[in-house]
């Protein structure tokens, strides 16, 4: 290697020739070669083809990037994609904890104790399925307004709920807050119109409150609901531009509205997907900025991000915190200034203590230990995470566009556009998930049989009308034929391994894997239902009596871990295939079904 002219830097690339994308591609094609069994040779063009990944939203992620020079930009100037300002390495980002209990009392010890152990801001949710608007001055009470900015959702009546932070806060010195409101994002999430008719009235009750703002445009409604991330910011944005239009006829011109709009969006644990919407969210609407005439240092956009509930499980719950983990390491990436952990057992009703410190600590931990804030967009100037940010922008830029063409969000949401791109995301994604192409770790795959789900105190209901955008979890399917199978008093299926331990254990680990995200065990005693596990000698020499031997037990379905080809002339002895690949809901269903398990509520059978 030819040693560097320059004494005081280093290249990297002396002395190495350079590759072209062609010299890449073989390479590609070598390794994939080698998993070939056919003796044949992948195309170069083909092998790059082969590690291009889909991801929601029609985006997709290429397996090889090169180099291409772009303008990086800096933080805190158009188009902001690098983030709103330079981060502060001592205090990254602020850490938010969502606080819903109906219990004033309760309520108002958990912000306490929040606060003392590492929260810097407070975000309670009002109204039919949260803390009542009268009981907010009580859950505040410990809060010293001066020092903890404090924010308020609703969906029932946002209005209400902003009113009531005003009461609440009253003339006391604060360093400010939110006060929530997202007309559309509510009238999303109950099923009925967006009213506007307070919003202008509540910003101007702001007007000399600094640090104070009024809206908050509330990405997660859509994306819990099914839709992907470029839909629900693309919906975000769209609303925030309608409210922008309201304001102005109101008399609030956009340059003082748009100071008042934060965005909260879902963070997932795509950490490099998470990264690339927040990057691109502020690009999109920093564009809005500038179509309405606001000066440039005004156009950054504020956001909060919130560990996406659509990724949480009930079951298995722990799992949750390393989904969470990486949710907050997207979103430090992607120069989030706010971040909320729900906590690992939400999904199981409100949480207790522990959990509230968990869902904290796992944010101080990343910050004050990790170090993951201390760089401000580590991530600019990656080639993947360029493109990707590139991608999104575009996407959402796209989406949005369609709804201005159709007359605005209220058009849209009127006319049904938001609630089909959530259906139309939701179908293609959950075949994906029941065919674990999409793996749900603790649920569909590596399951814990034995692990309990955690009993908490329920949460109010939300009152909903139809069309109401109601969440829906990736894990849900696989939950309910858990439930399902507590109602058996034996929920297990015969287990047959064939030839030697070794020549079945593989089949065997898959066979009990899949049964488990039904909630199903294995036994070697007489069941209904049987499955036989081997390779395909194993199935060859012991298939044929080993099927015959089950049903004579009383087996009345048998299926083969793998294909029934394998089983030679025995190929229709059996019932059924397992298999990597099928679909798992499906077939567990089935076996449900056989095994006696009622069927699941409002399901047909």
């Amino acid at each position: 290697m030819t040693p560097p002219t320059d004494a005081g830097s280093l290249s990297l690339a002396d002395g190495f020739e350079p590759r072209t994308r062609e010299d890449w591609q073989r390479l590609v094609a070598d390794v994939l070669d080698k998993r070939r069994t056919d003796g044949g040779h992948t195309a170069p063009d083909a092998a790059e083809a082969a590690l291009v990944t889909a991801l929601d939203g029609g985006l997709e992620t290429q397996g090889l990037y090169l180099r291409r020079d772009r303008a990086l930009g800096v933080p805190g100037a158009m188009p902001f994609t690098r983030g709103r300002a330079l981060r502060d390495a001592t205090v990254p980002w602020d850490v938010r904890q969502l606080h819903d209990d109906p219990d004033p009392t309760r309520g108002r010890a958990a912000v306490l104790d929040d606060l003392e152990h590492g929260v810097t801001s407070v975000w309670v949710h009002l109204g039919d399925d949260g803390v009542a608007p009268t009981d907010l001055a009580e859950v505040l009470g410990d809060v010293r307004l001066d020092l903890a900015p404090v924010v308020v959702s609703s969906w029932s009546d946002p209005a209400g709920a902003a009113r009531a932070l005003l009461e609440a806060v009253g003339e006391r010195p604060s360093v400010g807050g939110n006060l929530g409101l997202d007309p559309f994002a509510a009238a999303l999430r109950t099923g009925t119109a967006p009213d506007l008719t307070e919003m202008a009235p509540l910003v101007r009750a702001l007007a000399g409150r600094p640090g104070w703002r009024a809206v908050t445009l509330d990405a997660r409604v859509l994306h819990d609901a099914g839709a992907t991330e470029v839909d629900a910011l693309a919906a975000a944005v769209a609303a925030g531009v309608a409210l922008l239009r309201h304001l102005e006829a109101e008399g609030v011109p956009p340059v003082e509205a748009f100071g008042h709009v934060e965005l909260r969006l879902p963070a997932t644990a795509d950490q490099f997907l998470t990264a690339a919407t927040l990057r691109a969210v502020r690009r999109v609407w920093a564009r809005v900025g500038e179509a309405v005439g606001v000066p440039e240092a005004d156009r950054g956009l504020r956001t909060h991000a919130v560990t996406s509930l659509r990724m949480a499980t009930r079951d298995d719950p722990f799992v949750n915190v390393l989904r969470a983990t990486l949710a907050v390491v997207g979103a430090s990436m992607g120069g989030a200034d706010v971040v909320t952990v729900l906590p690992h057992d939400t999904v199981a009703g409100l949480p207790e203590r522990f959990s509230r410190r968990l869902a904290r600590n796992t944010q101080v931990v990343l910050a004050d230990e990790a170090n993951i804030g201390r760089v401000t967009d580590p991530g600019g100037g990656s080639w993947y995470l360029e493109s990707l940010t590139d991608d999104v922008a575009a996407a959402v830029w796209s989406r949005f566009q369609e709804v201005e063409r159709a007359g605005g969000a209220s058009a849209a949401l009127h006319d049904g556009l938001f609630a089909r791109w959530a259906e139309q995301a939701r179908a293609e994604r959950e075949p994906r998930v029941a065919t674990r192409q999409r793996p749900i770790t603790g649920v569909s795959t590596f399951p814990d049989a034995a692990a309990a789900v955690p009993e908490r105190r329920p949460r109010s209901p939300l009152t909903v009308g139809d069309g109401a955008l109601v969440p829906h979890r990736d894990a849900e399917p696989f939950e309910a034929l858990r439930d399902r199978a507590r109602t058996l008093d034996r929920a297990a299926v015969t287990l047959r391994q064939l030839g030697s331990p070794r020549a079945s254990a593989a089949r065997q680990l898959f066979v009990t894997n899949l049964l488990a995200a039904g909630g199903l065990a294995t036994t070697e005693d007489p069941a209904p239902v049987a499955v036989i596990a081997s390779d395909r000698a194993g199935y060859a020499e012991h298939g044929a009596a080993a099927v015959a031997a089950l049903r004579a037990a009383g087996a009345r379905h048998v299926l083969v871990a793998g294909r029934a080809t394998e089983l030679g002339d025995a190929v229709d002895s059996v019932d059924g295939e397992l298999y990597d690949g099928m679909d798992v809901v499906a077939v567990l269903s089935d076996l449900l079904d056989r095994l006696g398990a009622p069927a699941e509520e409002g399901e047909a059978r």
